[in-house]
């Protein structure tokens, strides 16, 4: 459960109980259980419809009229999992795991081999969750209520939708009952704060912004303090689209974290990488040099209803080692979902 949904129970622990709102309600309604089928687990599905398509078709088409599992049905299943961008690595560790099953009498035919597969994909990304829980920086259930501003600092290079996705996460996290600001601190673009404006008017919370050319730590430390003033639950704080070879741009983003952790404990709290799907392994790269510059707590992968090779998901969590948190499947103010390993992998053989 995140931070901002235990504002309800935090309150009601404080004494301090109201009646949930119509729109929160709906979101606990909306919540995904376990096992469910439709609604949300539907969405990811087809988010990952031509990624399943150029995965699930070509392992079909492998095992077609296929009984036994031989060296040529691995050598192509090995093909078809690069195929979808989950890594020449990763695709051979799951290959070899299967031949040495197979030699040990222990995996015997297909269905067993699809399992196997489906349960080494699931096993990445849940370490990586994983992961994130040992790490040194605290998980959203474990902030404390009286630490406000609870500060997201979005980076990202550009064109791989931030603006877009930090006006889906405001919208998320306004609908679960909290109070949200977007700090506009892309200052180098000034048509990065028009788009910024308009997703803070389509998500209906306040924008900090100054002119373009504008200091972005001056503009993070006036949204800070006005974030305070305003009794402000979440901060979400736009960077620049940091190309990852520019060593002045990360040395400023460095220096935004040191200002956000001067004025609020721990924070930033939380540091979101997003990356765009479609780029494959270019995302990749982008994550690991964005991880060396700054401490990733999560990543959000964009447009993943938009490529073939949605597989990208497992080499980022397997290299990286940071949760994906959310994934955008669409261009609506709802179509940014809460990932799910679960939901994912079973989308990819469903």
């Amino acid at each position: 459960m995140a931070f901002w949904k235990r504002k309800q129970q935090d309150l009601i622990s404080l004494g301090l109980n109201r009646a949930a709102t119509p729109e929160e309600e709906r979101v606990v309604r909306e919540e995904p259980k376990s096992g469910d089928q439709t609604g949300f687990y539907a969405r990811i599905t087809r988010a990952v419809a031509s990624t399943r398509e150029n995965l699930a078709g070509r392992i079909d088409s492998v095992i077609s009229g296929k009984r036994e599992l031989d060296a040529e049905v691995l050598d192509h299943l090995e093909e078809a999992l690069i195929s979808a961008d989950i890594g020449a690595q990763t695709s051979l560790d799951i290959i070899d795991r299967a031949r040495k099953q197979i030699e040990r009498k222990q995996l015997n035919d297909i269905d067993e081999l699809k399992r196997l597969i489906k349960s080494e994909l699931r096993g990445i990304l849940e370490a990586a969750a994983e992961g994130r829980k040992a790490g040194t920086v605290a998980s959203e259930t474990e902030i404390p209520i009286d630490i406000k501003p609870y500060v997201m600092m979005i980076v990202g290079v550009n064109g791989v939708g931030k603006t877009t996705t930090i006006g889906k996460l405001a919208h998320r996290i306004k609908s679960e009952g909290s109070n949200v600001m977007i700090c506009a601190a892309d200052t180098f673009r000034a048509a990065a704060n028009d788009q910024l404006a308009i997703w803070a008017e389509r998500s209906g919370v306040p924008l900090i912004q100054q002119k373009p050319g504008a200091d972005p730590s001056a503009v993070l430390f006036d949204a800070l303090a006005s974030a305070r003033a305003r009794d402000v639950d979440v901060l979400i704080v736009d960077t620049a689209g940091r190309l990852h070879t520019k060593t002045n741009l990360m040395q400023e983003l460095e220096k935004m974290r040191r200002i956000a952790g001067r004025e609020v404990p721990g924070a930033p709290h939380e540091v979101l990488l997003i990356i765009d799907a479609v780029t494959g392994q270019n995302g990749l790269e982008q994550a690991r040099q964005f991880t060396r510059a700054v401490p990733i707590t999560g990543l959000v992968l964009t447009k993943l209803d938009g490529t073939a090779k949605g597989g990208i998901v497992i080499a980022i969590a397997k290299e990286i080692g940071a949760p994906i948190r959310y994934v955008g499947i669409g261009e609506q103010l709802n179509d940014l979902v809460e990932f799910s390993a679960e939901a994912y992998v079973d989308g990819l053989f469903c």
